[in-house]
């Protein structure tokens, strides 16, 4: 059993910043492609921002030049660097890891359980 863990949210006024951290734990033999989504009230969830295994890197163009994700794939970590926060990020972020449990296993999704962040104008 693969579990992602999500650290971090909070309440922020705008114009300031918060770093998400998500830990991947429990039968892992390895892990592709990790992702931030978020969701806000009401609304579907979306992609923030993905790396690869390999460290390729892509973001939706609402958070570019203001969020940076990276991870450490010795510890099973991937980080969301928030900075500039507008109200309009407001939702819960959720991680998402791409995960083989094993060797024999196929590569399965798993999502964390979320985490809230609130920016206030």
């Amino acid at each position: 059993q693969v579990q992602l863990v999500e650290s971090g949210g909070g309440l922020v006024q705008a114009g300031g910043s918060l770093r998400l951290s998500c830990v991947a734990s429990g039968s892992i033999f390895s892990i592709s492609d990790m992702h931030w989504y978020l969701q806000p009230p009401g609304n579907q969830r979306e992609l923030v921002a993905g790396i690869s295994s390999g460290g390729v890197i892509n973001y939706a163009d609402s958070v570019k030049g203001r969020f940076t994700i990276s991870r450490d794939n010795a510890k099973n970590t991937v980080y969301l660097q928030m900075n500039s926060l507008k109200p309009e990020d407001t939702a819960i972020y959720y991680c998402h890891a791409v995960v083989r449990p094993r060797l024999v296993d196929p590569y399965s999704p798993v999502w964390g359980q979320g985490t809230q962040v609130a920016v206030s104008s």
